[in-house]
Formats: C-alpha cells, structure tokens, sequence
C-alpha cells in the first residue's frame, strides 16, 4: 500500500524541492522475529519517519527500500538501524525513541553510538536495571562530560533528561565503586506554597519536593537495593541546606533545580568539593521560584563566573532535545516564544 510523507522535517524544508538530489536504499533485516515491533503496528513507525523526514518507506517481508532527497534517506537508513539494534538489545521502541533517533540522525556518528562501531565507541551508562543510551544530539554530549568533568552544569528545559541521566551515572559509578556515596539534593523552594503549613516533621514536608530524585533512583537501581544503600548512608537524599559545613569526598552529587539557589547558597555547594569526587548542577534558568521575585538565581550566577573553568562543563539543552512525549516538546517551544 503507497504512502505518502505528509511533511519533510525542518531542516529539509529550506531546500528547494529541485535542487535536492533524489536517493533509494534497501536494507535488509537478519533477525524477522523483531520486524513487527520495528515496523510497528500497521506500520506506525516507518509512517512517523516518513512524516518527519519527507521519504517513502516500502517494507516487504525483511526488506525496506527507502526512497526521497539523498540527506533524508541517508537519515532515514541510520534511524531504522539505531531502531533494529535497539530491539535487539532489549531495549523498547515506542514513540518517544523513535523521535529521539530521528532527532539524533543529524550527527555523522550516529550509527557508532548505536552499533559501537570500533572508530566511534558506544555512549551508553549501564545501572542493575537498564542500559540509558542517549535519545538526544546533546545527550551524546552530556554523557561524555558526565564521564569526565568533574563540575557539569546542565541547563535546559523540563524533559530533556538532565537529571535523570545524571542519576543513572551516579548509579552506575556507585556500582562499579568508583565513588563510594550518592548524594542528591535540590533547594526547598517551593511552587506557590510554604513548607510551614505542611503537615509531618521535616522529612515529610521536604520528601514531596525530592521526589522526583527518587524516582529517578528506584528506576535504575532494584527497591531493595535502594532502601539497604540509603540505610546505610551510601545514598543520601536532602536539601541543599543539609551539605553546610561538609566536605564530600568520594561523592557523586547531584543538585537539581539549582535556578531556585542564592548565589551564596550555591558558592557554598560548590565549595564543598572533596578528593574523587564529582558535581552535576541541573536546572532550568527560565524557571526561577525563588521567593521575593527579584533575587538573583546562583545558578545563571555561577554560569556566568564559571564558565570555561578547567574541569568544568556546560551543557545547554533545548526543545528540540525534550525526549518526553512528542508534545512536550512543542508545549515547553510554546511558553518560550516570542510571546512568552
């Protein structure tokens, strides 16, 4: 059954229909028992990436032939085989990796990071529960800082992975005992309402707003695992109030929502760096809750101060790196605009 592309990805459409040099490539899949959730129901996925990158994808059998501009059946190629390997190594396909391959199809070394080709090693982080691999361009970049700077900024939007990626670096390191404790932290700042009137003791009242660090933890490492680590110290989760007056040697740290700090409040977390250990700040600038309207966020303070520090690295994430559902993407592009 033909198909049609309803529209050609962005950075195609620039180009004059003309002008573009037409292509057509056939790959052939050796493992058929996963080609039904490669294709995807009624072909649902080989319909997104021609949708995304104006090609036409006919599958017969274990074949695809794809036909359109050159670049974007280059593109195209690339996607479905980061899609086959990733089913081949147990990995799920659902909307979300499939846009994030196609986000990814823009990097020359794409197929290295999916297949580990021996001149492109694979970026990928491995925790007791999964294997992250990124689903982003700049994921690619993030991880190779996580793996070796010692302070990362990560600076972007909600859903482009920031902090969860960082947990799983921490919790891989964890592991292999290169660091010997997980501390995780973010500023109680809250949204609209005031930890006072809360009800509990302090843990309560502050555990809601570390939730998400929390989350992030029990999916990469079992719950067991998680509660015995905690006990006994080696995983630590609290406000940032609670790293005053302590040198952190052989840590992994991680403050998130670091747009919500003073700048003294983050000169102090900074500050309390010890031997073998490592810092990774998350935040999203555009998103600053501090009380009192005009204080300064430390964040885009330390930023400005900090940035090309040896040792130090900056990542910017944007929308087009949001690997959430497709439309968080589009709402996050929506509240930045023009108008915003």
């Amino acid at each position: 059954m033909a198909r049609k592309p309803a529209r050609a990805d962005d950075d195609l459409a620039h180009i004059r229909p003309e002008t573009q040099r037409r292509a057509r490539v056939e790959i052939e899949f050796d493992q058929p028992a996963v080609l039904g959730a490669l294709f995807g129901q009624f072909d649902a996925n080989l319909v997104h990436i021609e949708n995304r990158l104006g090609v036409y994808i006919g599958a017969r059998g274990n074949r695809a032939q794809i036909e359109g501009p050159e670049d974007a059946v280059a593109r195209a190629r690339d996607v479905l085989k980061g899609m086959h390997q990733r089913l081949l190594s147990g990995q799920e396909l659902d909307v979300g990796a499939v846009e994030s391959l196609i986000a990814m199809s823009t990097e020359p070394t794409l197929e290295g990071i999916i297949t580990g080709a021996r001149d492109a090693p694979p970026v990928m982080i491995r925790t007791r529960k999964k294997t992250i691999v990124p689903r982003s361009a700049m994921q690619i970049d993030y991880m190779r800082m996580l793996a070796s700077k010692d302070i990362i900024f990560a600076l972007g939007p909600a859903g482009t992975g920031k902090t969860y990626v960082a947990v799983a670096q921490a919790v891989s390191q964890l592991m292999t005992g290169s660091v010997q404790r997980l501390i995780l932290s973010r500023p109680a700042v809250e949204a609209g309402e005031r930890l006072g009137f809360l009800p509990g003791d302090m843990k309560e009242k502050v555990d809601p707003y570390l939730r998400p660090l929390y989350d992030a933890l029990y999916d990469c490492m079992p719950p067991e695992q998680v509660e015995r680590r905690m006990a006994s110290g080696e995983i630590e989760i609290a406000p940032i109030a609670f790293m005053r007056g302590r040198t952190l040697a052989d840590a992994f740290v991680i403050l998130d929502e670091a747009q919500n700090t003073t700048p003294a409040q983050m000169k102090m977390f900074l500050t309390r760096f010890g031997q073998n250990s490592r810092r990774v700040v998350c935040g999203d600038p555009r998103q600053v809750d501090i009380p009192g309207g005009d204080a300064q966020s430390g964040l885009a303070d330390a930023v400005r101060r900090l940035e090309g520090v040896e040792g130090l690295g900056v990542v910017r994430f944007g929308t087009a790196d949001v690997v959430r559902h497709p439309i968080v993407g589009r709402i996050v592009e929506a509240y930045e605009g023009p108008d915003s």
